[in-house]
């Protein structure tokens, strides 16, 4: 049961941190989910980029999604190192981490069906409720 518990957690860690990852090197990060962006923008980037006052938007963009991508690894790193063998012996830090993932899983998966419904991360949020539960089922079964 200690596996079923942290193995889903460690898929999440490592997810998060490979989402960070990916949005800290892109050159244009708020393209790798242009579709639901440019649909909540109600205009394309190519539109929103080609006024003069909107000549510098591109690098700060840039800027927001580096310290984005940065948070996502650290929560990852959070979720990783609170998911070992020897910190889920003790069951209170097990419901700990099995709240703080729930409540980030869940209300990143309203969240983005109310602010970017055709986003493809959508599938990963329910990805994450899945590995979710199954921690749930685990903890259940695991001492106390």
């Amino acid at each position: 049961m200690n596996k079923l518990f942290s193995i889903p957690l460690l898929i999440m860690g490592v997810s998060m941190i490979l989402l960070g990852a990916r949005w800290m090197i892109v050159d244009e990060p708020w393209m790798l989910d242009k579709i639901a962006n440019e649909e909540r923008l109600e205009m394309t980037f190519d539109k929103l980029f080609e006024g003069d006052i909107n000549k510098t938007l591109p690098g700060y963009l840039k800027q927001i999604y580096r310290f984005f991508g940065l948070w996502v690894i650290v929560i990852g790193l959070f979720i990783i190192g609170f998911s070992r063998p020897i910190i889920i012996d003790n069951g209170k830090i097990r419901e700990v981490i099995l709240f703080c993932t729930g409540i980030m899983s869940y209300s990143a998966l309203l969240l983005a069906y109310k602010l970017i419904p055709s986003s493809p991360f959508i599938y990963l949020g329910w990805a994450m409720i899945a590995l979710h539960f199954i921690s749930i089922y685990a903890n259940k079964y695991l001492k106390r």
